[in-house]
């Protein structure tokens, strides 16, 4: 299972192009609306969550949490108790933990990225405390998947794809898709 939290705020495409790879890829995925069910975004469009913050259970069947950014999103995001909390958890249960744009601050700010290479929308490099700060659009590093912004949310989607199946299977959605490599 996979959470992708949405907050007030949220970058549309960060969340929704990754939630779609995922689906695509057969594995299931469920958006988590902070605050409520009905959550909007950045550009005013209010998307209807799968699940509440407090419906969002943590257990073992928790395969990756993913934070889109956007703003004032990814700042609703690091204050939720709930988002934290599953945040803990995916660290401590070797889970994979995403984030996108100025989201990755959020991990920073944990000290999640300590000993990681990451990357953050340009302005937000400071805030990935602990990590070596990358040139790439797209980061793997371990259990840890971070993208630079909305530009790169079919790649950090497939990049969480690849993690969560394989290459040839990211591949063959990327062919589908008709997106270039």
């Amino acid at each position: 299972m996979v959470y992708c939290y949405l907050a007030n705020g949220f970058e549309e495409i960060e969340a929704l192009a990754p939630v779609d790879l995922l689906r695509r890829a057969g594995v299931e995925v469920r958006t988590v609306g902070v605050g409520g069910s009905v959550i909007t975004s950045s550009h005013g469009i209010p998307v209807t969550c799968d699940l509440t913050e407090a419906q969002a259970l943590l257990t073992d069947e928790l395969d990756a949490v993913i934070l889109p950014g956007g703003m004032p999103g990814t700042l609703n995001l690091e204050k939720s108790a709930n988002v934290q909390a599953a945040l803990d958890f995916a660290a401590a249960n070797g889970s994979f933990i995403c984030a996108i744009c100025a989201a990755p601050s959020v991990l920073g700010h944990k000290g999640l990225l300590d000993g990681k290479e990451a990357i953050a929308f340009p302005g937000f490099e400071k805030d990935l405390i602990g990590a070596t700060v990358s040139e790439k659009y797209v980061v793997t590093d371990g259990n840890i998947i971070t993208a630079r912004g909305a530009g790169v949310a079919v790649d950090f989607g497939l990049a969480i794809v690849a993690a969560l199946k394989d290459r040839a299977t990211a591949e063959k959605i990327r062919a589908a898709i008709q997106c270039r490599n």
